[in-house]
């Protein structure tokens, strides 16, 4: 059985201020900094064998904190990195609400290319890491895109906070979700 444990990065500025980051690459702020050490903490005493992450800021530092005590070899996965959000990128709640109607940007990646994006990384997993457990730091689009085709549209509402562990076990060809949205690790969620 192949494991995979989803972590959302830790908490950014423009998290924090609720501006759609997509693929604009912005550091983890302080308050992050302490969510990938929780993970980490939390984390280290598992047994696993790579950390995933993308080569975005956020997720590749979220890694690096979390594979501190582990010393896991680390690959850059942008098959899992956030998805595009076109010219809604960088716009707070309230602009993205003023400018536009419903969640559709100019620009933006359809989910249909996210989706093949997505199937093509869980598919070059499971060739390259049969078997394993694998750390993999991603993003709340790409995350709850991710649970949303294992059909547990019931929890689509349900905030993705940073720090977030969702688990995925793959076994007799199909994926099942073990665990979603877990945050009893982190003394504080933030965003």
């Amino acid at each position: 059985m192949t494991q995979i444990c989803l972590i959302r990065h830790g908490q950014t500025d423009w998290n924090k201020a609720g501006r759609l980051q997509g693929q604009t690459n912005i550091p983890l702020n302080e308050a992050g900094r302490k969510q990938a050490s929780e993970c980490r903490d939390h984390l280290s005493g598992g047994d696993w064998d790579v950390l995933i992450t993308t080569s975005l800021d956020r997720a590749r530092e979220t890694g690096e904190i979390i594979n501190e005590k582990m010393g896991l070899p680390m690959e850059v996965m942008d098959e899992f990195m956030e998805r595009g959000f076109g010219e809604g990128e960088g716009l707070t709640r309230e602009e993205r609400r003023a400018s536009y109607e419903g969640f559709d940007f100019p620009g933006m990646e359809t989910e249909k290319d996210l989706t093949n994006r997505i199937m093509a990384g869980l598919a070059a997993i499971l060739q390259r890491y049969p078997d394993k457990r694998i750390l993999l730091v991603s993003h709340g689009g790409v995350i709850a895109a991710i649970l949303k085709l294992f059909h547990l549209d019931e929890q689509q509402e349900v905030k993705l906070f940073n720090g977030c562990i969702n688990n995925l076990h793959y076994s007799e060809d199909s994926w099942q979700v073990n665990g979603y949205n877990v945050i009893d690790h982190l003394s504080s969620p933030g965003a």
